[in-house]
């Protein structure tokens, strides 16, 4: 069924299959203006209620209605190449995290590629899903999902946790998204800007950086100490020797 297209700034949604649905439908569209598609750089999809949340590899992101951050942020990536995807990548989860961390005032990390975590439990999670012309690469909708007032989760997610489960406190979610966005929007130059920067705070605060980590390859179980992540995403871990893996090559064992 198609969406009802409606461009503002802040999109505000009371149910929705998936904000990145949503958010790809505004940039898809033939039926634009000009002026329209100038000003989707940074418009924000949000919705209290996602039907068919959507997480990385396919899977579903499941969240309770009302109560928590659900959101699509449309970026104008025309400035940025195509080999530095996981510089945006490493921008966004970076931003997210410090935004988390404000808010509880615990320390918070990144598991890679791009979930959030807090006391080895997950927060958060973000799914960037891009459009190509060419070898141009022309917007990209982050959909960020962050835990805020959820106090139970499904069975299939045991290791969830929100930011009222830390902090003891109620958030308006609508709020906490437009500040959110707000913080993305004016660092976005720093994408190409300071691109090294990026991949030093990702690593700064990796999720088990220099620990013994479980991992499954395939039908492989092994245990390597987590190194870092290069400029290309990769996860770079050492056991008896040093091996890089991309995205959906390995399964952390936590």
């Amino acid at each position: 069924m198609p969406y009802q297209i409606q461009i503002d700034s802040f999109i505000e949604l009371p149910a929705i299959d998936s904000t990145n649905n949503y958010a790809l439908s505004l940039v898809k569209t033939q039926k634009l203006t000009e002026r329209q598609t100038t000003s989707l750089h940074g418009t924000v999809v949000f919705a209290h209620e996602q039907l068919q949340g959507k997480g990385q590899r396919g899977k579903k992101w499941l969240s309770a209605p009302g109560e928590n951050l659900l959101m699509s942020l449309i970026l104008d990536t025309k400035a940025i190449k195509l080999h530095q995807q996981f510089l945006l990548s490493a921008f966004i989860a970076t931003k997210t995290r410090h935004f988390v961390e404000k808010l509880i005032e615990k320390e918070t990390f990144i598991k890679w590629p791009n979930d959030i975590y807090i006391q080895d439990k997950k927060a958060g999670g973000i799914l960037i899903e891009n459009i190509l012309a060419g070898s141009d690469w022309k917007w990209a909708v982050a959909g960020i999902g962050i835990n805020i007032n959820q106090k139970e989760f499904d069975a299939s997610i045991p290791n969830a946790i929100s930011i009222n489960q830390i902090t003891g406190l109620p958030y308006n979610c609508k709020d906490l998204a437009a500040k959110l966005s707000k913080l993305i929007i004016e660092n976005f130059d720093s994408v190409t800007i300071k691109g090294e920067e990026l991949i030093n705070e990702y690593n700064q605060f990796l999720f088990r950086r220099g620990q013994q980590v479980r991992f499954k390859k395939e039908n492989r179980l092994f245990e390597a100490q987590v190194i870092g992540v290069n400029t290309n995403g990769k996860l770079i871990v050492n056991h008896s020797t040093q091996e890089l893996f991309s995205f959906g090559e390995i399964e952390w064992i936590i």
